[in-house]
């Protein structure tokens, strides 16, 4: 049972525009960003309380935002500070792959001992 990290866009797509594809996560660990939750709400524009997001995200493990998360993400390693809190919060959950569509995050191969991933094998 691998643990496994959800980027962003992933993350909204399990939780609220594509939840068929939670069907890939069994036998998983599923780890997200509590950021990620409020970029869900914001950009899909969703209404509190929202019943189906609740019960998908009930299901995955959330790594708070701590200090320690945004200090790190201020020094690296891109130059985008949503997608280093992402990063250092797979980092913090001790993660083994973080799925993502993002190219220049698969570019990276690995962050630690993170693999980046498009889809679970």
């Amino acid at each position: 049972m691998a643990k496994v990290f959800l980027d962003t866009n992933i993350y909204i797509d399990a939780v609220h525009r594509k939840p068929e594809i939670n069907d890939k996560f069994i036998n998983h660990d599923i780890y997200y960003s509590h950021l990620s939750t409020h970029i869900l709400y914001y950009a899909q524009k969703l209404k509190v309380p929202c019943s189906a997001t609740q019960v998908v995200v009930g299901k995955f493990q959330g790594v708070d935002l701590t200090s320690s998360i945004i200090e790190n993400a201020l020094t690296g390693p891109t130059t985008d500070l949503e997608d280093n809190i992402q990063l250092h919060s797979a980092a913090e959950a001790d993660c083994d792959y973080f799925l993502t569509s993002d190219k220049k995050l698969l570019a990276m191969t690995y962050f630690g001992k993170t693999r980046m991933v498009s889809t679970l094998g």
